[in-house]
C-alpha cells in the first residue's frame, strides 16, 4: 500500500504550469513544511515534501493556496529519476496529491498571521479530489515523468 497522509503550509505559491500531450494537462508543484514530532537542539524540525497535482485539484491550488496556507493532502509517493546535465543521476520522490483541504479556517483579519494557534476545529473546506491517473504499464501516468523536472528523465 503506498498512501500518505500530511499536514503543514506551503512555502511559496504553487507553481501551475500546461503541458499537451494526447490532451492539455495542467499540473500544480508545491512544496509543504511539515513539523516533525520531535525537536532538535531547542527547535523544531521541519521536512520540506514536494507536492504535485493534476488538472482539478492544480486549478483549486492555482486559485485558493497560497504560501503559508495551511493544508491537509493525501496522496501516494511517487519516486523517478533523471540525467542531469552534468550526466547524474538524480532520484526524485513526490506526493502526488490525491485530495487536499484546508486545514484551519480563513483568518478574520487579513492582517492575521497564519501562524497563530487555533482552538476551533475547522471543517472540511475546498475538497477536491485529484483524478485517477493511469498508464498502461504502470500506476506512473506517462506525463507525470516529465513533469518531475525541466530535465529528460527515465523511469526505473
Amino acid at each position: 500500500m503506498n498512501k500518505i497522509i500530511l499536514m503543514g503550509r506551503l512555502t511559496k505559491d504553487p507553481e501551475v504550469r500546461c503541458v499537451q500531450k494526447e490532451n492539455l494537462i495542467k499540473y500544480a508543484r508545491y512544496t509543504l513544511a511539515v513539523k516533525r514530532m520531535w525537536w532538535i537542539d531547542g527547535e523544531p524540525s521541519v521536512d520540506y515534501i514536494h507536492c504535485v497535482c493534476f488538472d482539478k485539484s492544480a486549478e483549486f491550488a492555482e486559485k485558493y493556496l497560497h504560501k503559508g496556507t495551511k493544508i491537509t493532502i493525501s496522496g501516494h509517493i511517487q519516486t523517478g529519476c533523471y540525467t542531469n546535465r552534468n550526466n547524474q543521476t538524480v532520484y526524485t520522490a513526490d506526493v502526488v496529491v490525491e485530495e487536499q483541504e484546508f486545514a484551519e479556517p480563513k483568518p478574520d483579519n487579513p492582517a492575521q498571521t497564519t501562524s497563530q494557534p487555533l482552538t476551533a476545529v475547522p471543517q472540511q473546506v475546498g475538497y477536491i479530489p485529484a483524478p485517477k491517473l493511469i498508464h498502461p504499464n504502470s500506476n506512473t501516468p506517462e506525463h507525470f515523468i516529465n513533469l518531475n523536472h525541466a530535465e529528460t528523465e527515465t523511469k526505473e
